[in-house]
């Protein structure tokens, strides 16, 4: 936990210690020393993007940790510290009775806070997308789609199936390396699977040479190009197990690029709405998204999908997050 970017001109940047040996330690650490701060400066409005006491706005980009826990750890777990830290932080923004006022960017966050917490339904918020409109399409996308797929010597009848974010475990990429290696041999010796995103790649890799297609899985790393590398890419693949949003699928249809996906995803109901690929209702079935895959890549319906994501564009509400929550927070600070 630290400060990463540079100090704004205008902005009075007031850098506060998180101590600790743990996450969960320096999360604490940071809580307290941000209430001893508030106690000596007199604010407009306290807006944090990590859950703490004495906030009037919190940005929820994280799921609910007590749902999660409940959901995926044993009885004991809830036993040892960091459970203990985490829920007393998350209860200090959620509990029934608080006043901090709750921005969120999924409609599937509500639900959760308020079986967990009981939250007042009108403290919640929701966001529209905030996709910057530099991942629209350019006007020499198929020069960029041609430059970057000679550069890395992909045939014109070959296909990239592209995964995009960091945390491979949940963003599905085994699930999609499994996908690959169930393909009929002719179609599958002409795709290839890159992953953008930072993680460690090594269990994946694995999973790769045991499938025998370990020649066919790329690992970028974390990418400046990924607009580029979305409009050079045949099938956006996305079968994460849980995501908030899933930021990538709107900018994924913005630059033309089909996508397939599962329905925890956040904003997977855009790309219903829009026909722009397919979403796979839960519970996930393996067998049923090898299938798909397959499918996508050699169905006639590609270009539309692509057609309808390109379209999607003249949706202005996707682009507008940042200026609906300006307009909350002033209106949350006249209110004060």
């Amino acid at each position: 936990m630290q400060w990463e970017g540079e100090n704004e001109p205008g902005l009075h940047l007031h850098l506060l210690p998180a101590k600790g040996w743990t996450n969960h330690a320096r999360s604490w650490s940071f809580a307290q020393h941000v209430e001893v701060a508030l106690q000596q400066e007199k604010y407009d409005v306290v807006i944090g993007f990590n859950k703490m006491p004495h906030l009037d706005v919190y940005f929820a980009a994280d799921v609910c940790y007590q749902a999660r826990v409940t959901k995926d750890k044993l009885g004991w777990y809830r036993l040892l510290p960091r459970y203990q830290i985490y829920t007393k932080l998350e209860s200090a923004v959620f509990a029934h009775g608080n006043k901090t006022e709750i921005m969120l960017i999924s409609p599937q966050q509500q639900s959760e806070y308020t079986r967990v917490y009981q939250t007042e339904p009108s403290r919640f918020h929701l966001l529209p997308p905030g996709i910057s409109r530099d991942r629209i399409a350019p006007s020499n996308a198929n020069d960029i789609r041609e430059e970057i797929r000679h550069h890395y010597s992909i045939p014109n009848d070959h296909f990239i199936l592209l995964m995009v974010g960091s945390g491979f475990k949940t963003k599905g990429v085994n699930r999609s390396i499994l996908a690959l290696a169930d393909m009929r041999d002719t179609l599958k010796q002409r795709c290839h699977l890159w992953i953008i995103g930072e993680d460690n790649p090594k269990t994946f890799l694995k999973l790769a040479r045991q499938k025998h297609i370990d020649d066919q899985v790329k690992f970028f790393g974390g990418r400046h190009d990924v607009p580029e590398l979305l409009i050079a890419a045949d099938l956006l693949l996305h079968p994460a197990y849980h995501e908030n949003t899933g930021t990538v699928l709107l900018e994924a249809m913005l630059a033309g690029l089909p996508v397939l996906t599962t329905d925890v995803c956040g904003y997977a109901h855009y790309v219903q709405e829009a026909q722009a690929g397919k979403v796979l209702t839960s519970p996930f079935l393996q067998e049923k998204f090898n299938i798909e895959v397959e499918n996508m890549l050699t169905s006639p319906e590609r270009e539309q999908w692509q057609q309808n994501g390109l379209a999607f564009a003249k949706h202005e509400e996707i682009f507008q997050l940042v200026s609906v929550a300006t307009n909350l927070i002033e209106q949350i600070g006249k209110q004060k």
